[in-house]
Parts: structure tokens; C-alpha cells; sequence
């Protein structure tokens, strides 16, 4: 039988009173996806957004599907990719809701420490959300078709895994690669910037063709991997580059925006800098 990938794309979510935000436009967070692997009638969903409304509207989306969800995996254990997953497991009560070890032990240490999420976009997300349990086996298929979770390292802050499936050439990245979005590098470290380009390398070893990159933004061009694993490896690099010659945080930001203008949610790049000045 045949599988199909079909991409959910919450676009981007205002943020209220942003700290250090002067721009004209409304700071916002990244457009974030989940992906919908699925069979002729099982299916499984990668990551589940943050916000309630999200989640509401990624629910029904699955529904619309027709698909029967028999488990909603999360990639990492930031709250963007999971405190969402409320209306969904409502909806599927019979699916499970899985991560990798690592994964789970992170979960448990963002519902514990929510101080910056309620200050980017409190009042929008469950403070009780659900933690995913630790997946028994990872030996996932759909319809036949093998699905392999993989814990890669570290990317952005903490442990990322990424869900390959060779029969399309494809790997749903979560956050180890961005598409046509300023990547989170807040509080990134030389050392932390070298591990996320070792777990780049890591994910092109899978030899994928198609990246489905946990932010990506909605007018993004295409999901071919050579592109977002050359611009992933490239932003980081120069945002290294960046922080070493740079004066103050708005200088960082300027040298940046000189090569990633088009970049989807400057906000991040800004939180990203502030990070590295100690503001």
C-alpha cells in the first residue's frame, strides 16, 4: 500500500509586548509544523504545535483526513511541538503519545520551567499540558512502509530526534533544520553552535531528499534537502562569525539581516542576539 507526508503550517502567532521589539511589523513566533505520515487508513502524526487554538485547528485537520491516528510523536521537548497536542489526543483517544527517552526527560524539564514561553505567548497554551511517555519500540511502520525515529543531538538547546522515512526519501527534521526562517540560537554557544552543525551533518547522513523542517516558512519554496541542509549549515556558521565581530546586539542583528532580510520571523534573530549580550 502506499504512504503519504501531508504538512499542517500554523504560520506565524503575534506576540504580545515583545521585549527589545521597535520594528513597524508584529513580532511574532515562528510558523511551525506537523506532519502527517500516514497509510490508507493508519496514520501517524510528528509534533503537535504550542497554543491551544493550534491545536484545535491541527485536531481537525488530522480528522479531515479520514486517517485513524494511532500515535502522535513529538521530535524534541521544547513546548512549541507539544503543548498542543491537547485537542488531537482528544480527538484519537486510542493513539499514543510517544517520544525517545531524551525527548521525555526534556518534556518533563519544559513543563517545569515556563518562564520564557509565558512571556513570549502566555495565556495561549495548556500550563498542564500532557507529557509524552517513552516509546517502547522503535520499530514503527505504516502500512509496511518502515518510519524510523532517530535521536541525532543536540540543535536548537536540547535533544532533537527526527522521524526518517526511506521509502520517500524523507526525514521530518523537527527543529535540526530550518527552512527559510531565522533559526533559535538564543543562548547558543560556540560549543552549542558546533554540536548543532555536527547534528546537521548527522541528518545528511540519512541521505534524504525532502526535509520536513519543524519552522518553516509558509511561502518557502520547496522542502529539498541539499537547500535547507546548505542554508541551515550557513546561517549558523555566520551567525558565529557574526557574534565575534559584533559590538551589541543590534550591531549582530544588522550583520545579519544583511545576508537574511528575506528570512521569515526577525523576532527570533533578535531574542537570538539579546541572548548573546546579556539583554
Amino acid at each position: 500500500m502506499p504512504i503519504s507526508i501531508d504538512v499542517f503550517n500554523s504560520g506565524y502567532k503575534p506576540i504580545p509586548n515583545p521585549s527589545g521589539w521597535t520594528a513597524p511589523q508584529q513580532a511574532t513566533w515562528p510558523a511551525t509544523t506537523a506532519t502527517l505520515i500516514a497509510g490508507s487508513t493508519d496514520a501517524l502524526l510528528v509534533d503537535a504545535l504550542i497554543t491551544t487554538v493550534e491545536g484545535e485547528r491541527l485536531a481537525a485537520w488530522v480528522q479531515a483526513s479520514g486517517k485513524s491516528l494511532s500515535m502522535l510523536y513529538i521530535t524534541h521537548g521544547h513546548p512549541d511541538h507539544f503543548f498542543g497536542a491537547g485537542p488531537t489526543l482528544a480527538a484519537f483517544p486510542q493513539a499514543q503519545f510517544v517520544a525517545l527517552p531524551e525527548v521525555v526527560a526534556e518534556a518533563h524539564r519544559s513543563a517545569q520551567s515556563l518562564e520564557h514561553w509565558r512571556g513570549w505567548l502566555g495565556g495561549q497554551f495548556d500550563e498542564n499540558a500532557a507529557i509524552p511517555t517513552e516509546l517502547e519500540s522503535e520499530g514503527l511502520e505504516i502500512d509496511g512502509h518502515p518510519v524510523r525515529p532517530i535521536a541525532l543531538g543536540r540543535s536548537d538547546g536540547v535533544i532533537n530526534s527526527v522521524v526518517h522515512v526511506p521509502d520517500l526519501a524523507t526525514v521530518v527534521s523537527g527543529d535540526v533544520a530550518y527552512n527559510n526562517i531565522h533559526m533559535w540560537l538564543f543562548r547558543s554557544t560556540p560549543e552549542t553552535r558546533s554540536e548543532w552543525l555536527d547534528t546537521l551533518e548527522a541528518l545528511a547522513g540519512l541521505g534524504p531528499e525532502k526535509i520536513i523542517a519543524g519552522h518553516k516558512d509558509p511561502g518557502a519554496p520547496d522542502d529539498n534537502a541539499q537547500r535547507i541542509l546548505d542554508q541551515s549549515r550557513r546561517y549558523i556558521e555566520d551567525f558565529d562569525k557574526a557574534v565575534g565581530r559584533s559590538n551589541s546586539a543590534d550591531d549582530l542583528v544588522a550583520r545579519m539581516m544583511d545576508k537574511y532580510a528575506e528570512y521569515g520571523n526577525p523576532y527570533t534573530l533578535l531574542a537570538a542576539a539579546a541572548s548573546q549580550f546579556g539583554t
